[in-house]
């Protein structure tokens, strides 16, 4: 059993701290950083949000049904960058139950906390707004679900129409 620290506030009666020895001062250094990593490695375990998701649709376009390009740019998909870095989405693949299929061009870096709208029509891409250059309307005003991969990894997926009691509107 260790000796105790000579000069605590138990054995003088006063309010001082206990004076420690360098070997015991680095022991309860090593005790605080083994706590502090235990904590770290908790808060990693912890299952977090992908940094970039599927946060808004609108599939059923406001405008009038006649698929003009107007029409067709009111149907779109919001993908969101809920991380603090930006995001190379280069090779990323935003589809449709069909198979209809868009490719995020060659270097398209999504900043942190911030969103695209992938639209249906014809349009010039900028930082907030991409298009996919179609003729005629992608998503299903009944039932779809966008979903957006990474290469060929699944990223998220928003459904809607579908059949609520197995399983919501989010994968």
């Amino acid at each position: 059993m260790p000796a105790p620290c000579k000069g605590t506030a138990a054995d003088s009666g006063s309010a001082t701290a206990p004076t420690r020895t360098p070997a015991a001062r680095a022991a309860a250094a090593r005790r605080r950083a083994v706590t502090e990593a235990e904590t770290d490695t908790e808060d990693h375990a912890r299952p977090h949000r992908p940094a970039v998701e599927i946060s808004d649709v609108q599939y059923d376009s406001p405008a009038f049904g006649d698929r003009s390009n107007r029409s067709l740019n009111k149907e779109w998909v919001e993908v969101t960058n809920t991380g603090r870095r930006a995001v190379n989405l280069d090779g990323w693949t935003l589809s449709d139950e069909d198979g209809h299929t868009y490719t995020f061009q060659d270097r398209f870096w999504l900043e942190g906390r911030s969103s695209v709208r992938i639209h249906t029509g014809v349009g010039r891409d900028t930082d907030t707004d991409m298009y996919q250059d179609r003729r005629n309307y992608v998503w299903d005003n009944r039932s779809d679900t966008p979903t957006l991969r990474r290469r060929d990894r699944f990223v998220d997926a928003v459904s809607w129409g579908h059949d609520r009691r197995h399983g919501g509107n989010r994968h």
